[in-house]
Formats: C-alpha cells, sequence, structure tokens
C-alpha cells in the first residue's frame, strides 16, 4: 500500500513538473476547455439540426463573439460617457474625506494622512502589479496576450467540431477495459466542470440583473457596467464578488453621496447572501 502511495505521488508530481514546463501552452487548452463547457451544448444543438461540425462550431463561435460585441456596445457609451465625471466626482469625494478627516474628532494630522494616502495607494498599486504579472506571466514569455487568444479560439473551434468523437477513439486505441474506465472518468469529470460553470453562469447572471436593477432605482451611473463586471466577477472565486461590490459602493459614494452607497452596501449584502446561502447552493447541489 505505502508502494502504491509513492508510486501516485510520483506520478501526480512528473505531472505537476510537466504541466509547469509546457504551461504556455497548457493554458489556452484549459481555458479553450472551460469555454467549451458553455458553447458545447448550443454545438450540439446544431449538429442534431442538421448542421454539419464545421458548420455548427463555426456558428456557435459566431454567436460567442456577436455577445460580447452586443456587451461591448451596451458598456462602452456608458463608460466614454460618464468616466470622466466620475473621475472628478472621485477626487472631490477624497477631498473631502481628507478635510473631514482633518476635523474634529479625529484631528488628523495631514502630512500624516498624506503620508497613509501615499502608503495606500503604493501598496494597491504593487499588489495590482503582482497579481497582473502573476496571472499574465506565462502568456507575455510566450509571445503575448494575442497569440495566446489565437491559440484559445484555434482550440475551442476544434474541441467544437471534434469534441464528441474523442472517447470513442479512446476506446478504440487504448483496449476495451482500459478504454470504458477512462471513458467514465472523462464523462464524469466533463461532467461536473460544465455543470459547475454552466450553474456558475446562471448565478453570476442573477446577482448581475438584480444588483444592475437595484443599481438603476438607487440612480448609480454606469450600472450596466457594473451589472457586466458583476456578472463575470463571478467567476472569480471569494475576491471577484467583493470586488465587484466595493467597485459599486465607491461609484455610488463618489457620484450619489454617503447615504446612497450606504444603500447600495445593503443591496449587494442582501443579494450575494441569498445567492451564497440559498440560490449557489440549491443549484450547485445539483
Amino acid at each position: 500500500f505505502t508502494l502504491r502511495l509513492l508510486v501516485i505521488a510520483l506520478f501526480f508530481f512528473a505531472i505537476g513538473k510537466l504541466i509547469g514546463a509546457f504551461w504556455v501552452g497548457v493554458l489556452p487548452a484549459v481555458l479553450a476547455l472551460i469555454v467549451c463547457t458553455v458553447l458545447a451544448p448550443v454545438a450540439s444543438w446544431l449538429r442534431n439540426h442538421k448542421f454539419t461540425d464545421g458548420i455548427a462550431a463555426m456558428v456557435t463561435m459566431l454567436l460567442f463573439f456577436g455577445v460580447l460585441a452586443a456587451l461591448g456596445m451596451i458598456v462602452a457609451p456608458d463608460i466614454v460617457g460618464q468616466s470622466r465625471l466620475l473621475y472628478i466626482q472621485a477626487l472631490e469625494g477624497v477631498q473631502r474625506l481628507q478635510l473631514w478627516a482633518q476635523g474634529p474628532p479625529l484631528n488628523v494630522n495631514p502630512e500624516n494622512l498624506n503620508e497613509g494616502v501615499d502608503e495606500i495607494t503604493r501598496w494597491v498599486q504593487n499588489q495590482a502589479g503582482a497579481i497582473a504579472g502573476g496571472v499574465f506571466s506565462g502568456i507575455n514569455t510566450a509571445a503575448g496576450l494575442s497569440v495566446t487568444l489565437m491559440v484559445l479560439f484555434v482550440l475551442t473551434f476544434f474541441f467544437l467540431k471534434d469534441g464528441h468523437r474523442f472517447l470513442p477513439w479512446l476506446r478504440k486505441y487504448v483496449g476495451v477495459k482500459a478504454g470504458w474506465h477512462l471513458t467514465e472518468v472523462c464523462m464524469r469529470s466533463w461532467n461536473t466542470l460544465s455543470g459547475f460553470i454552466r450553474t456558475q453562469a446562471i448565478v453570476s447572471a442573477v446577482d448581475a440583473i438584480f444588483i444592475g436593477i437595484g443599481l438603476l432605482v438607487l440612480g448609480v451611473p454606469l450600472w450596466p457596467v457594473l451589472a457586466v463586471i458583476t456578472f463575470f466577477a463571478g467567476f472569480v472565486p471569494i475576491v471577484g464578488a467583493f470586488t465587484a461590490g466595493a467597485l459599486a459602493v465607491i461609484i455610488a459614494l463618489v457620484s450619489n453621496g454617503f447615504m446612497n452607497a450606504v444603500f447600495v452596501l445593503i443591496l449587494i449584502i442582501a443579494v450575494q447572501q441569498l445567492e451564497g446561502n440559498i440560490l449557489q447552493p440549491i443549484l450547485q447541489s445539483q
């Protein structure tokens, strides 16, 4: 039993080293598989309605890009139209906070306050740079983001086109017994991954819809942008929801004042509690 554990540990160690050495090539494949978990049902439906494999994959990707383009067309005008105003309001908000901190009851020394603001700014910049560098280091060392995205699109197309042929091919070349075992493992892994991604998309969409409607009612600017950010941030565990919520509260604070920001905070906490304790456990448990 100990020998078997050692062999398994050695195997996973070797696999980890191999993936690390070829991470630049593995990353687009992993991302393509994640994208395919969402797009595969569409391609499968098209194949069942007399579309050829290649046409079904191409139409699915065109629909995907169409949805992304539509989101961009919805979000871009708000960003262009209100970003300058929000920038000015943000500066005024920071100045008001500084003046408030300098008065009673805090009576903070202006020099100490400026030093603290500078330290916080430097820390945020360093953390953002470290996070961005860690995420994109593998991409940048290869040939840049554009090449990785191109490989991602090509792999996604072929996964959609020929992915349904993979398991029969696998059974054919590894033998009947091993083939059925591998088929079962692959099917369970795929169903679990695709179920998780699709359910997370549903949960994120519900969050985005309710928070977007709430921000619209409260008169918060850039509410469509914040709703879209909330949707995509839902796929990032823990940090994503916190970041999207903090951004909405900050925009409400600098544009509409303190009480509006409090109402936005209550809205976001209520929606996230409903999602985290009721909606997501029920859906993900399926």
